[in-house]
């Protein structure tokens, strides 16, 4: 059976697979690999692949699964905490970009009804390429990374209202006052119902889906609520990456977002370049190099315009200067919800083909500088601040953003220098309790539910995930932590989990906890530092109080229980190994045939007990010297030969353990 898109994914992933290669030797970011896979591979290009329309669909399904993924990274409280961002922030931007982008487009000629599409166009960002840029950076939580992500959220959610709206510039509506208000209705409907099942019925779901400890079952219920949810909100006339981001916005309050955003990852990275490939399809090469001078005459008119009202809407809002900087520097671009608001202004006769044009080749130029831009952008902000500035001008910016500094700080999850711990058995949790008391900072993972309850029971800072996952170790800051330390129960997930530490990390010191001493080997060479088998350790605990018994000195134990971990256990693995250290190099313990004995007198009166220690010649007659007496709750340390030895004293001996044998029996009952 001949599966026809079959053929067209294999040209599409394998001609990406090239290009990304070249690519990433020449240091380009893969994003524009795939926009130059489409471009090569679409019918303006070579003309490779003949199912667009199917590409289309696995672009959709990609978008779905990148505002997911934003959708649980971005929890409800981080978004009501930049709640002005996203209304005023987002309105200035929209707005302002759709009012100077239509004086703009009627100045050179432009129907009014055409303007004003095109600024809704122009007023929208990607949030595609930002979104996954500021992720592999590490700064979705920064300052400027969540004024972007309100922006865009802002964004994502009026471009319902854009598309509504269409129709009406188009003179095609019928009752817009009707469809807006029906709109909202529906929205508000929407919001309830993932209240409910957010609140009541997805926490139940996922405890059920985790107490199974199915991997299996937890991706596909992951994905079948994204679904589910992107599902309910089209059906009700609202985009579905709005509901894919609602659906993340839903897991991001329980323990397990961390794990479902490392598994919706692979499929995200997939489905989103099959996206980029479809614009790149998009765009006549032949009308690109034909109108090259006009097309980035206007690329650069469009990017300083959006530039201009980013800045004065982040300024407005009372961020510091670099914050608006760097924001600007990351929304200047057109995004792919532009394609798709673009398809239903070409459907109602809005643009023409060469407007058409002309947008697709300014967008993917803008798109594929995003990446660059946002690279460099901390290098340009530098620049630009070290760039003279009149006194005035400075004093301005400081007192902008000086009164309501307060209102845009933002607390974020400091870790570093910590302590990791793998598993919350019960090595984990004495760990975790030794650390809180020496006041180590600690962050615990592991994947029972019962030890995540318990955890949190406890108040453990203990996130659920699999910690031989990437997403869920650079969660929990492996590269910045001191000590990693695993204790779990199966060796071969311990060997996973360690090579995965790292290779993530090189300088953390890891520490293993195994059953067998047989797992030492394979432990250190995935990249364990230190090995603890519980069997041998067991056997070294007791042979250390056999030595203290034997008053060997505390600091020579020391020195041979070290001796022997350090090279890993090797006199307890085998006996010809005892030969070969003892004869070797192996420390010489000083054990003294004298030992310290504990006696309870309960004979009432003999020619010991009832006397002075001068009387009853304890040391001269036996060898045994008195150390010490307990009398009740006293200690007596003071020892002379006035003191009495009485019936219930309890006596601390030292001796020959023949001779506290042999005046045992004087303190006894026969």
């Amino acid at each position: 059976m001949e599966i026809p898109i079959l053929k067209d994914i294999v040209i599409i992933l394998g001609l990406s697979v090239l290009i990304i290669l070249l690519f990433n030797r020449l240091k380009i970011p893969p994003i524009l690999g795939f926009l130059i896979t489409g471009i090569i591979s679409g019918p303006h290009g070579l003309n490779l692949v003949s199912a667009g329309h199917e590409v289309e669909l696995l672009s959709e399904i990609g978008i779905i699964f990148l505002l997911f993924v934003i959708g649980i990274e971005f929890s409800l409280k981080g978004l009501v905490s930049i709640k002005n961002t996203v209304l005023w922030g987002g309105m200035m931007q929209v707005g302002g970009t759709i009012g100077l982008t239509t004086l703009c487009a009627t100045w050179m000629g432009l129907p009014l009804q055409t303007s004003i599409f095109i600024g809704f166009l122009f007023s929208l960002s990607s949030t595609a390429i930002v979104l996954k840029m500021l992720q592999e950076k590490g700064e979705i939580t920064s300052p400027h990374g969540r004024v972007a992500v309100g922006i865009l959220i802002f964004q994502d959610i009026i471009v319902v209202l854009m598309m509504l709206v269409t129709p009406l510039l188009a003179g095609q509506s019928e009752d817009p006052v009707h469809d807006l208000l029906m709109l909202v209705v529906k929205l508000a409907g929407v919001l309830i119902v993932l209240f409910l099942l957010g609140k009541y019925v997805v926490p139940l779901l996922f405890k059920s889906v985790v107490k199974a400890k199915s991997r299996e079952l937890f991706i596909l219920t992951t994905v079948v609520l994204c679904f589910a949810t992107a599902w309910l909100t089209s059906a009700v006339g609202l985009s579905l990456a709005l509901g894919a981001f609602f659906a993340g916005l839903i897991i991001s309050e329980s323990e397990y977002s961390h794990q479902a955003t490392a598994n919706i990852l692979p499929f995200r990275e997939i489905f989103i370049s099959f996206f980029f490939v479809s614009i790149g399809m998009l765009l006549d090469l032949e009308f690109f190099f034909s109108n090259i001078v006009s097309i980035h005459l206007i690329a650069f008119g469009v990017v300083a315009l959006k530039i201009i009202i980013l800045v004065i809407t982040v300024l407005v809002l009372k961020y510091p200067p670099r914050t608006v900087i760097l924001t600007a520097l990351s929304l200047f671009q057109v995004g792919e919800f532009a394609f798709l608001l673009s398809s239903t202004g070409m459907q109602y006769e809005l643009m023409s083909n060469t407007i058409y044009q002309h947008f697709l080749a300014i967008s993917i130029m803008s798109m594929g500088a995003t990446p660059f831009v946002i690279d460099f952008s901390d290098k340009i902000a530098d620049f630009l601040f070290k760039t003279p500035l009149p006194k005035n001008v400075r004093r301005r910016l400081k007192n902008i953003t000086k009164n309501n500094a307060h209102n845009n700080k933002i607390e974020e999850e400091n870790y570093h220098d910590h302590l990791i711990i793998i598993g919350y058995g019960v090595n984990g949790e004495n760990v975790a309790k030794a650390a809180k008391r020496a006041n180590i900072p600690y962050l615990i993972v592991d994947l029972d539910p019962e030890a995540i309850k318990k955890g949190k029971e406890n108040n453990e800072p203990i996130i659920f995930g699999d910690a031989a996952n990437e997403v869920i170790l650079k969660h929990l800051h492996v590269h910045e932590s001191r000590v990693v330390v695993v204790a779990i129960s199966s060796p071969e997930t311990t060997k996973k989990i360690v090579r995965s530490v790292r290779n993530y990390t090189r300088t953390a010191y890891i520490i293993v906890r195994t059953r067998y001493i047989s797992e030492i080997e394979e432990n250190i060479k995935a990249g364990a530092d230190q090995v603890i088998p519980e069997e041998f350790e067991t056997s070294i605990e007791i042979f250390t109080r056999v030595m203290r018994k034997y008053l060997v000195p505390n600091d020579e134990i020391k020195q041979f229980v070290n001796y022997i971990r350090s090279h890993n256990y090797e006199m307890l693995r085998d006996i010809s190994a005892v030969d070969i250290l003892t004869g070797k190099d192996l420390m010489k313990l000083h054990n003294d045939e004298m030992e310290i004995a504990t006696v309870h007198v309960t004979q009432g009166k003999n020619k010991i007990v009832g006397k002075s220690l001068n009387a009853s010649s304890l040391r001269s007659d036996y060898g045994v010297t008195l150390l010490a007496i307990k009398r009740g709750k006293e200690y007596i340390t003071d020892i002379d030969s006035n003191n009495m030895i009485l019936q219930e004293d309890v006596l601390y001996l030292l001796g020959d353990p023949d001779h506290i044998l042999l005046v045992n029996k004087f303190f006894e009952l026969e």
